[in-house]
């Protein structure tokens, strides 16, 4: 195991909304340690009983052969990163990241205690021109000895539930870091909740764990991906997808 260096200038150049991270990387901050343990309970109870989690795939036999790998999934709502965590066994949590928009999961400081004790959020700044989130996600990939990484290619919530176009971060991520990729689909997140609904509807969700692939280039990637979805779900996407949405 890496030690962690904690005064190199990765840290004391970071802004204020990022220097929460060491405290799920080498340090075990026992606040978050403990409010982890609360959300890994209740994720529990409400992916039995309110929502009815169905999980298709083995993480098991995948943490033990790829100890770093980047997540991507649909994402049509602010249910799918809890969803993802929530599939993985709590035993790896302390290896699972996920990134996250600033400006809505670091808020306020209700949100963000929350985004950095029980999510482990990376927040991205979608304004950032410093690329400094970026590089700090290429830094823990390029050093963790173990890293789950989950990134949302789309960038942001799809409005009607079809797969949109993938952005260009999640390939230069993978091919600059040389790390794998996990495909996974949620099926039922947006009936669940849609963009625009604050509380998640009852009902069933499941996640599809799909192949994994080498670093590939966006469109590429964004083929791919759509290949192995249409297996699942042939109603994925837009009917007018093959005219109207290529990678950006």
């Amino acid at each position: 195991m890496k030690d962690w260096n904690y005064e190199n200038e990765q840290w004391i150049g970071l802004p204020a909304h990022l220097k929460h991270l060491p405290l799920f990387t080498r340090h075990y901050d026992m606040t978050s340690v403990f409010f982890r343990i609360l959300w890994g309970l209740f994720l529990k109870v409400m992916f039995k009983t309110y929502i009815r989690l169905k999980v298709q795939g083995d993480f098991h036999a995948l943490w033990n052969k790829y100890p770093r790998l980047i997540l991507i999934s649909n994402h049509a709502s602010h249910l799918d990163a809890v969803s993802i965590a929530a599939a993985v066994p709590f035993k790896y949590w302390t290896h699972l990241f996920m990134s996250a928009a600033k400006d809505y999961w670091f808020k306020n400081s209700v949100f963000t205690f929350f985004s950095k004790h029980c999510l482990g959020a990376i927040p991205i700044d979608r304004k950032d021109r410093k690329g400094e989130a970026i590089k700090l996600c290429t830094t823990l990939l390029k050093t963790l000895d173990r890293i789950w990484l989950i990134i949302f290619p789309e960038g942001t919530r799809s409005k009607d539930g079809y797969i949109q176009n993938f952005k260009r971060g999640v390939s230069l991520f993978a091919e600059k870091t040389e790390t794998p990729i996990l495909f996974l689909y949620l099926e039922g997140n947006s009936k669940l909740m849609p963009k625009g609904r604050a509380i998640p509807l009852p009902g069933n969700l499941t996640i599809h764990v799909g192949p994994v692939y080498d670093p590939l280039p966006v469109e590429e990637l964004y083929a791919a991906y759509k290949t192995w979805v249409l297996t699942i779900n042939p109603e994925a996407y837009a009917p007018e997808d093959d005219n109207n949405n290529s990678p950006e």
